[in-house]
């Protein structure tokens, strides 16, 4: 298996893999946890819109799927 490169310090922090608080042993602030969550949010939101785009059909299947699962619902 060949060596693999070096990861940038992009793709740590994309990974959440970051040289820092985890690394010294102190606990990562609310801020920190908060950026974290907030770019994976947005990464994920970002994933499922390219999804949506490439695979229009299923896209929809997937929303009328998830309108009857609201309709169905009890509160």
């Amino acid at each position: 298996m060949p060596d693999r490169e070096e990861e940038s310090p992009e793709q740590l922090e994309r990974l959440g893999r970051t040289e820092g608080a985890e690394r010294i042993g102190q606990p990562e602030t609310d801020a920190e946890r908060r950026r974290r969550r907030a770019q994976f949010l947005r990464d994920l939101t970002e994933a499922r819109e390219l999804r949506d785009r490439v695979q229009p059909r299923r896209a929809k299947v997937a929303r009328l799927r998830h309108a009857m699962r609201m309709r169905t619902f009890r509160w």
